[in-house]
């Protein structure tokens, strides 16, 4: 298994787990994110973006993985207290163990839909 899909599943893993804290030993100081909602920059700032997502997370599923030794691609569904479903998929670069970058993409209409008043 190549470096940085092995480094993208374990962080995977532990957020899935909800260990927030195992799971941001992967993450680099530095980190760069691009999500739906904007740039986030440094560890601190991802690691609140990641704490939101984690407390409402009930479960996830790989859906595909893959990765050489700078990049791994990890595309995952969710379950989540507010939606029964929720795709998400994250690009990452590794470099010395840690990811550098991820590109963070999920479907937003499915919460947006949860928060909608029920008439």
């Amino acid at each position: 298994m190549s470096i940085a899909l092995k480094t993208a599943l374990a962080y995977h893993s532990a957020w899935a787990h909800q260990d927030l804290d195992e799971a941001m030993t992967h993450i680099a100081d530095d980190i760069i994110c691009d999500a739906p909602a904007g740039r986030l920059e440094g560890a601190p700032a991802y690691r609140a973006f990641m704490a939101g997502f984690v407390a409402i997370l009930k479960s996830t599923t790989v859906l595909a993985a893959f990765g050489n030794d700078t990049t791994a691609l990890i595309m995952y569904d969710t379950s989540t207290h507010p939606v029964p479903s929720a795709p998400g998929a994250e690009l990452v670069t590794v470099l010395h163990d840690r990811i550098t970058y991820s590109r963070f993409l999920f479907d937003r209409l499915p919460f947006a839909q949860a928060r909608q008043p029920t008439t």
